[in-house]
């Protein structure tokens, strides 16, 4: 019988307390998601336009990707503990420079820069994974990823309230408040929890031959990679289609935000209860088929004329749901290709979609002008999702092969 570690709060001797881990999980979605419904009044205070603007989202995006790669490999040689602590300190001081930033370059280096606080929600996992047996880290994760569920939700209502009654600088005010007490609480709370012993990056990149050699490895990161590009295109958009297609105050452009979120926590319910009776593929069908219904009936509504915010943004409840029934699956397919490389496998796959939804969020933000209406974003999200479903199609083919 393992024995589990003795947690104590607020003593750095110990593992740190679950509402800790939770916390420090929260603040990387807590960032990229708060001040998306003051896109476009940051546009007009930078005097930029909207396209350089999304670089905020798309260069985060993007610098949390590269951060996937290599965060696991050097946390298990030099510690989560100093990694949490640094990521955060990075945090705090970038957001400080973008809140005083005058010009749109120095912001968005500055932001980008605020993208070091990505390393927290990786090491979040894996400080889990460190402290409790495998049979009950799973449900442990459940706990601590809460934040990445709930944060999506209320984090753009929050941004949008505050950008309503005073500007988007009140929102990242809030940012280096919350940025700091949770240093404060990692300082005081958060004991090391390796010691040094896990695998180089220069051993782990050895392994990558083996890993992308496998199509169903590759099969899996698509559909998710796809999948999660329709929300993230869906980020890159929807200031734009929320302020100036249909002139939503920021508040209930950060409300309508809240929708896919709200769509993404059911379906993890229903991946929670089904995906072990049903099995993983089946479950990511069903997934990106609810996408793609969703989607769909939004696209033809808009054709057919019916220009509203309820039929563009309620219809991503779909978008949510099938992300939600999805992603876990597939991201359990992908580590599960290769299991003796399943720590390469969910770092180089998250750094795939991460990146990817980088991409989309950029070209999403790209294509948007009063003009052409919300009819291009629509129809990107709809047809990443098809590829999302022809992703995994194809590993449903492939094992078919082997069998």
């Amino acid at each position: 019988m393992t024995t589990l570690p003795t947690i104590r709060f607020l003593d750095r001797t110990t593992p740190p307390h679950i509402l800790t881990l939770v916390l420090i999980t929260g603040m990387s979605a807590l960032s990229m998601s708060i001040f998306l419904p003051s896109l476009s009044a940051m546009t007009t205070y930078f005097d930029t336009e909207y396209a350089i603007m999304q670089i905020a989202l798309s260069g985060y995006l993007a610098a949390t990707a590269v951060l996937q790669v290599f965060i696991g490999p050097i946390s298990d040689r030099y510690g989560r503990r100093i990694l949490v602590l640094g990521s955060l300190g990075v945090f705090v001081v970038a957001t400080i420079g973008a809140l005083f930033a005058t010009t749109v370059e120095v912001f968005l280096f500055f932001r980008i820069m605020q993208a070091a606080v990505a390393t927290s929600m990786a090491l979040g996992r894996a400080i889990v994974r460190d402290i409790v047996p495998q049979a009950e880290a799973a449900s442990m994760i459940g706990y601590v990823t809460m934040g990445m569920a709930l944060v999506p939700m209320v984090g753009p209502m929050i941004g949008g309230a505050l950008e309503q009654a005073y500007s988007w600088h009140a929102t990242f005010v809030f940012l280096g408040l919350a940025g700091f007490m949770t240093l404060t609480l990692v300082y005081f709370d958060l004991g090391e929890t390796v010691k040094g012993e896990g695998t180089s990056f220069r051993d782990q990149l050895k392994t990558y031959p083996e890993l992308l050699s496998s199509p169903r490895f590759w099969g899996y990161v698509l559909c998710a990679a796809f999948a999660s590009g329709a929300f993230f295109a869906l980020l890159g958009g929807t200031s734009f289609v929320a302020s100036d297609i249909f002139g939503l105050s920021p508040l209930w452009s950060g409300i309508s935000l809240g929708a896919p979120a709200v769509g993404y926590a059911v379906g993890n319910f229903i991946s929670g209860r089904y995906s072990v009776r049903m099995g993983i593929n089946k479950m990511a069908v069903i997934g990106s088929i609810v996408i793609i219904a969703g989607l769909g009936a939004s696209v033809l509504l808009t054709w057919a004329g019916v220009n509203h915010p309820l039929n563009f943004f309620g219809f991503c409840v779909f978008l949510g749901l099938g992300n939600g029934i999805l992603l876990p699956n597939v991201m359990a397919g992908s580590i599960s290709v290769r299991p003796h490389l399943a720590g390469t496998a969910s770092g180089l796959g998250g750094a795939i979609m991460i990146g990817g939804g980088a991409a989309l969020s950029q070209f999403s933000g790209s294509i948007l002008t009063i003009e052409t209406g919300t009819m291009p974003l629509q129809l990107t999200m709809l047809s990443v999702a098809v590829l999302a479903l022809l992703s995994v199609l194809f590993v449903i083919w492939r094992e078919k092969q082997i069998a």
